[in-house]
């Protein structure tokens, strides 16, 4: 059920990059590497809620210091002070700690004045738990990534005081099972580069007050429950390059302040119910890679615009009833491998250029009400080969010269009396097939002419 986009996976790895994953050491040999005693007994109780991998006080009394820190533990020299401190903690994957039966979410993170980075992968997954602020303290946190992700214990709400993590730039909340709504403080994040919240059980609209995080360059809410439509403040995140919102129950129109986002490579909005026309701006997303939307209700043609994205990758428009041809305009995406269009209701004729794509790798025209000849050549046919779907379109038909040894879910042309390719051929599905059938009856033909000789009289 978890999926990725490999596009992304580069950007996320490059963030987490920022934040180095090994102790540094020092230059000044003055620095200390005994940590403040406050710091230090609020490093074990963390160690101790989470992980039983160990007796963390006594095997490593000076966390920090060469040859007593672990994996999953970085440590950096203060800037004002000669000590070192707790500046990231990772857990749940070895070499990492790894996480008890027992283990509760611990709110003591946000208590390490230092810290800059926490990551959870797969660590509450027995005990429930709760993401928890600690009670009546103002947080003096500088965390700059908070990572949790495929906890399936981890439940409950978003808590709003998540607002006062002002240095915040990476929120990965992902698959676990986090409900109710998105809360509105955490729009006031206005340093958040990456928020994830995909894969939950969030319910709700989402809040007008997106529009606050300008330096956004990605938002993943896929996979939940939410409502509503996508707020107009959309348009005002000018630096988003990834936008999934697919799987929630959105509806309405694509808003058109969406053409704001001409830094945009990736939309997803599969399995929703918008519906209406797409937003007359569309052409401005001239960096769109990506666009994924199967699944809606739309009831419309299909959009000339989008033959005008010339740095299209992906175009998958899939079971949303879309009506009248397939614009001639997407000949034009000479930069497009993946064109999805089954269970529609396109008519007409399959435009000729889309032979000419270079670079096209998987083409599904599947279950529509097209018709005609199809205009693809052997080399093309061949070079797509199960990649290539046009099943279900009873008015289209193959060139016989075309046909021999090719499987697309076609019929083949018949040849009038005055050489033009006309209606399919019946019950068959290629010339070979014919030439089988023929051989067969003209030898149950012969058997039955030679048992006639042997036998009679």
């Amino acid at each position: 059920m978890f999926l990725s986009f490999p596009l992304y996976l580069p950007i996320f790895l490059l963030l987490l990059i920022s934040f180095p994953t090994t102790s540094v050491t020092p230059t000044n040999q003055q620095l200390s590497y005994t940590m403040q005693a406050s710091e230090a007994e609020t490093l074990f109780t963390i160690m101790e809620t989470i992980s039983s991998d160990r007796k963390w006080r006594a095997s490593h009394p000076d966390p920090c210091k060469p040859g007593s820190t672990w994996h999953g533990l970085v440590c950096k020299p203060g800037k004002t002070d000669n000590q070192f401190h707790v500046f990231r903690l990772d857990f749940g994957s070895p070499p990492n700690p790894t996480c008890k039966n027992t283990a509760k979410f611990p709110s003591q993170i946000f208590e390490l004045p230092f810290l800059q980075s926490v990551f959870f992968f797969n660590c509450f997954t027995h005990a429930t738990t709760s993401i928890s602020f600690p009670p009546n303290k103002t947080s003096t946190s500088s965390l700059q990534q908070l990572s949790l992700i495929s906890n399936p214990s981890l439940i409950g709400p978003i808590p709003p005081q998540i607002s006062s993590l002002k240095s915040l730039q990476i929120l990965t909340l992902s698959q676990n099972r986090l409900n109710r709504g998105i809360p509105t403080d955490l729009f006031s994040l206005n340093s958040l580069v990456h928020l994830d919240l995909s894969y939950n059980m969030l319910t709700g609209i989402i809040p007008f007050q997106m529009g606050n995080l300008k330096n956004l360059v990605g938002l993943d809410l896929s996979y939940n429950f939410l409502t509503g439509t996508i707020p107009s403040t959309i348009g005002h995140l000018a630096l988003l390059q990834k936008l999934d919102l697919s799987s929630n129950s959105f509806i309405g129109r694509i808003p058109d302040t969406i053409e704001n986002l001409q830094t945009l490579v990736f939309i997803a909005l599969s399995n929703n119910r918008f519906r209406g026309e797409f937003p007359r701006g569309l052409t401005k997303l001239v960096n769109l890679q990506y666009f994924i939307m199967d699944d809606n209700p739309m009831f419309i043609n299909l959009a000339t615009e989008f033959g005008h994205l010339v740095k299209l990758q992906e175009l998958r428009l899939a079971n949303s009833g879309y009506s009248g041809s397939i614009p001639s305009s997407f000949s034009q995406l000479k930069n497009l491998s993946t064109l999805s269009l089954q269970s529609n209701r396109l008519s007409g004729e399959i435009p000729a250029g889309l032979s000419t794509l270079p670079h096209i790798y998987h083409l599904n025209l599947s279950r529509n009400l097209l018709g005609g000849v199809i205009p693809f050549n052997s080399s093309f046919l061949k070079r797509l080969g199960k990649n290539l779907d046009l099943s279900g379109n009873s008015g289209l038909c193959l060139n016989p010269s075309e046909a021999y040894g090719v499987k697309i879910g076609a019929n083949v042309c018949e040849t009038s009396k005055n050489g033009s390719l006309v209606l399919p051929l019946k019950n068959s599905q290629s010339p070979c097939m014919l030439c089988q059938s023929s051989r067969l009856w003209f030898g149950t033909l012969c058997a039955l002419v030679l048992h006639c000789i042997l036998f009679s009289g």
